[in-house]
């Protein structure tokens, strides 16, 4: 696997994901924007001439184990790289990773990738532009929806109070990202995660 996407040939290439810095409580000052955490497996969704392939934080290629996923990616573009976290709802509609495994093995079709990020798009290189002009790249790739690919709405404002009304409905925590950032695997200060204390330290 490649360290950074190939963004002028034909295949594009796994890229390391960026990974937040833990904190307590998510960051008050201005210039953030917040996500709740989803308690899945994070995953990269490749887009090129050769298909559709999945990949694990790690880039073990897991395109037969989210197969369903893969067949329904859809988008309108010929090459993308997309970020985020595959999850199955649980019975209350909240993410629940232990459903999550036995639905990998057993039940695949209840599988669903929530994307909060894009890296390329067309032959362009997204990652060094700001966080919102990706996430609005994203979105219109993506559109609104409760299909198998699903867009992460992100929220500004209070990310005390957004944490503490997310503590009570269930995920793990706050992903708090900054919204000028650039996108640089590996870990990253300007990605921070505040995870709810009843929680054990998650996946993500």
């Amino acid at each position: 696997m490649g360290k950074r996407a190939n963004v002028d040939g034909d295949r594009l290439e796994f890229i390391p994901p960026q990974m937040p810095t833990l904190v307590e409580q998510p960051p008050q000052d201005e210039g953030w924007v917040h996500e709740a955490e989803l308690d899945g497996y994070r995953t990269q969704i490749i887009i090129d001439k050769g298909g559709v392939r999945l990949y694990s934080k790690n880039g073990r290629d897991w395109t037969t184990k989210y197969w369903p996923i893969a067949l329904a990616v859809e988008l309108p573009c010929r090459a993308a790289i997309l970020d985020g976290e595959v999850i199955v709802s649980g019975v209350r509609g909240a993410p629940d990773s232990p459903e999550l495994e036995a639905a990998i093995w057993s039940e695949p079709n209840r599988l669903v990738f929530v994307a909060f990020d894009i890296l390329h798009l067309d032959g362009r290189n997204l990652a060094p532009l700001p966080l919102l002009q990706r996430k609005q790249a994203l979105r219109q790739l993506v559109g609104p929806g409760v299909g198998k690919i699903q867009y992460s709405e992100h929220f500004e404002g209070d990310a005390l109070a957004l944490f503490r009304a997310i503590e009570k409905i269930g995920p793990n925590g706050v992903i708090s990202k900054r919204a000028d950032s650039r996108y640089k695997g590996g870990p990253s200060k300007t990605w921070l995660k505040a995870r709810c204390l009843r929680k054990p330290f998650s996946k993500f």
